[in-house]
C-alpha cells in the first residue's frame, strides 16, 4: 500500500488509476446525484419558445455572464441562435407544473405554448418572463461553444429581477424536490 499524500496539511488518499470515460447511462446516473435548480429558458420574437432546463449557471459577475446548455437537436437551440438572446425564469417551489409543462414535447408550439401560463414580455429581449418565478434574467447571446451533443450558450446579462420567494424547485435523482431558502449555516 502506498503512503498517503500530504497537501496543505491534509492527508489525502493515494491517487486512483484513471477510469475510462463514463458511458451515457452511467454518466446520467452519476449526475443524478447532483441537485440542480430548475429554470425555463425562453426566446421571443419570431422564434418564441420555452424549454425547461437545469443546465444553467452563473459564470461571472464582472462582466455579468451566465450559461445554459442546450441539445443541438432541440427547438430551443435554433431559437437562441436565430434571436441572439434568451431569458431565464428560475422556478420556485410551487412551480413544478410549469417545469413539467415546458418539458412536455406534446405541448403547443410557438406563441400558443404561452397561452396557459402567466407571463410578460421582457422589456429588452421580448422573451417571455414567467410570473411567480424566484428570479428572472434577460440575456444577449455573447458566445456559443461546442460541447459534445450540446451547445454552451454564454449570455451577457442585460437585466435581472428577483422575488422574495421562500422555496426553490430542485431536480435530484430523476425527480422534482422543494426546498426552503434558509441557508444551512449563516455564519459561513
Amino acid at each position: 500500500m502506498s503512503a498517503p499524500h500530504v497537501r496543505g496539511g491534509a492527508t489525502l488518499p493515494p491517487p486512483r488509476a484513471p477510469r475510462p470515460p463514463a458511458a451515457g447511462p452511467a454518466l446520467r446516473e452519476t449526475m443524478a446525484r447532483f441537485a440542480t435548480g430548475i429554470t425555463v429558458l425562453t426566446t421571443g420574437g419570431e422564434q418564441v419558445h420555452g424549454m425547461t432546463a437545469n443546465a444553467f449557471s452563473s459564470v461571472s459577475l464582472d462582466p455579468p455572464l451566465v450559461l445554459c446548455c442546450v441539445a443541438r437537436t432541440a427547438t430551443m437551440h435554433r431559437a437562441i441562435t436565430v434571436t441572439g438572446s434568451f431569458a431565464v425564469s428560475v422556478l420556485g417551489a410551487e412551480q413544478e407544473q410549469l417545469a413539467r409543462y415546458f418539458a412536455d414535447r406534446d405541448r403547443p408550439r410557438g406563441a400558443e405554448q404561452f397561452d396557459r401560463v402567466d407571463w410578460q414580455p421582457g422589456p429588452l429581449t421580448g422573451a417571455p418572463l414567467l410570473g411567480g418565478a424566484l428570479a428572472r434574467l434577460e440575456c444577449r447571446l455573447a458566445e456559443v461553444y461546442e460541447g459534445g451533443d450540446h451547445s454552451i450558450f454564454l449570455g451577457e446579462v442585460l437585466a435581472t429581477e428577483w422575488a422574495a420567494g421562500d422555496g426553490a424547485l430542485l431536480f435530484y435523482r430523476g425527480g422534482y424536490h422543494r426546498v426552503g431558502c434558509e441557508p444551512a449555516d449563516r455564519t459561513a
